[in-house]
């Protein structure tokens, strides 16, 4: 193994903005950015999502950001803050700093991601089945 998990996250944490789950509520609830959950479908029905958020499994992130691709999604050419979130923190921090490299400009993550999230007593939808 040339490159572990740990040193990919420490330089992703290096190069993209982190905001704290007090910061990342009082963003929410004046409704300045687009929250993107990048959580499996699963982790959302069995785990409930933060409100208005969109959600983009992490594995079509470059994807859905890049205006070339044919999988495209309007919502990332908006004029908005997107904060990108997962489970723990690991995958938004990765989503971010490849969101950046691409130009996604205004994208950060959450701290502890869903989790911390959750913790905080911070509001939760569950998803209709």
């Amino acid at each position: 193994m040339k490159i572990g998990y740990k040193q990919l996250l420490d330089e992703a944490m290096s190069e993209v903005e982190t905001l704290s789950v007090e910061d990342a509520i009082a963003l929410h609830e004046k409704g300045e950015a687009q929250f993107v959950d990048l959580r499996d479908i699963r982790e959302l029905r069995h785990e409930g999502k933060i409100s208005g958020t969109y959600h983009m499994p992490r594995g079509m992130l470059e994807f859905w950001i890049d205006p070339d691709s044919p999988y495209f999604k309007k919502i990332f050419s908006q004029n908005t803050r997107f904060v990108f979130y997962c489970k723990s923190g690991w995958r938004s921090a990765l989503a971010t700093q490849t969101a950046q490299r691409m130009g996604l400009d205004g994208v950060c993550h959450i701290d502890g991601g869903f989790d911390a999230w959750k913790e905080s007593g911070a509001q939760i939808e569950m998803l209709d089945d």
